[in-house]
């Protein structure tokens, strides 16, 4: 079994606080229309729409609100035209970190990406520069016990899984890309909810940091979390439970 990097789960616990100011719903209309746009309007053919699709229906998105962003996708109404641009540099203590931006705006985009960069202690690196380090795949997140380590292996690797992870009661599994949805299908059919399923990057190497450090890269990663126009947010950094930082401070 390969590391678990701890920064996906912080931003899942993120989700929540972004549902209740509306931030979660703007980045999940955004992704349906990105989605739409470019597989089209049938999730059925589409899996990054079905993805988008299901993550809306599970943070309670009203089906206006997912109809509109499909049509706006598909050019049945008018919308804005979203960009989808990536960034890459470096936190405080060599963290790579790797910025997923959907904008209208590419120049605002890139002026705020630079500013979080810049106001916490991390340098924005040139396009290819972290990028290196992350390998896109599958992820399926069960959280709070709802799966055991042995249940989940069972099942992931019976479907094509390649790697299930254990985090005291969260279970995360890796997939390549093309086995995604048949390993979701697979829990799917055995009853079993999981938090979260999506394509994302996964990290090669895993970075522990420690003390002031630490709390800088974090305070990158979550102010990076917190622009309107950036989607996701990836890094190598990784750390114990008991590694707890005041990002206040």
């Amino acid at each position: 079994m390969s590391g678990h990097n701890k920064w996906s789960t912080i931003k899942h616990k993120k989700g929540a606080a972004d549902a209740k100011r509306g931030k979660l719903f703007s980045r999940l209309i955004k992704e349906i229309a990105v989605a739409a746009r470019e597989g089209g309007g049938d999730s059925d053919g589409n899996p990054r729409l079905r993805t988008a699709l299901l993550t809306a229906k599970g943070a309670n998105m009203p089906k206006d609100n997912i109809d509109r962003a499909i049509k706006r996708g598909t050019g049945e109404i008018d919308g804005v035209n979203y960009e989808e641009i990536y960034y890459e540099g470096y936190a405080t203590g060599g963290a790579a970190v790797l910025v997923e931006v959907l904008t209208d705006n590419k120049n605002r985009a890139a002026s705020e990406v630079r500013h979080a960069f810049s106001k916490y202690g991390g340098n924005l690196g040139e396009p290819g520069s972290v990028a290196w380090m992350f390998t896109k795949k599958g992820s399926i997140i069960f959280e709070g016990g709802r799966v055991t380590e042995g249940q989940a292996m069972e099942i992931a690797l019976e479907a094509g899984a390649e790697d299930v992870m254990a985090d005291g009661d969260n279970v995360e599994i890796h997939t390549a890309v093309g086995d995604f949805e048949t390993v979701k299908g697979a829990f799917e059919k055995a009853g079993l909810e999981y938090a979260t399923a999506e394509i994302t990057f996964v990290s090669s190497t895993n970075l522990e940091l420690e003390g002031k450090t630490l709390a800088s890269a974090m305070k990158l990663l979550n102010a990076l979390d917190d622009l309107d126009d950036v989607q996701r947010v990836w890094s190598n950094l990784d750390f114990s439970d008991e590694a707890a930082v005041d990002l206040d401070s």
